[in-house]
């Protein structure tokens, strides 16, 4: 089973939850902006996923913004913008997806087919 991370209204979320439902897998769902993964599980997503911190900053939402979060990013340390993801899952980019071992962040086809597909 995978973990979802997700929003119900965000359109890239819905088509991630199609294709991983076709490829067969079950889904263990989290909204990510009523139950934002911890701080430990955030550090876990992250160093699970070989991708930089920046890359779970939902550039393209509202939130990211207000915050100025452009501009935080620079200054602010990588326990104080993981503390901001924690308490805000509208800062995360999204979906996140993991089976404990692989971690994607956001919905990018060739990387699902790469990580997620059951098929040879």
């Amino acid at each position: 089973m995978l973990t979802f991370y997700h929003y119900a209204k965000c359109t890239t979320c819905i088509k991630a939850k199609k294709y991983l439902i076709k490829a067969g897998h079950s889904l263990k769902e989290i909204d990510i902006t009523t139950q934002p993964p911890s701080i430990e599980t955030l550090k876990n997503l992250l160093q699970r996923s070989g991708r930089s911190l920046t890359d779970f900053l939902n550039r393209s939402g509202a939130q990211y913004r207000d915050l100025n979060m452009k501009e935080k990013a620079k200054r602010l340390s990588t326990d104080e913008i993981i503390h901001l993801l924690s308490s805000n899952g509208r800062l995360i980019k999204r979906p996140i997806v993991t089976d404990g071992k692989k971690v994607t962040v956001g919905f990018n086809e060739a990387d699902f087919n790469t990580t997620w597909s059951r098929h040879p």
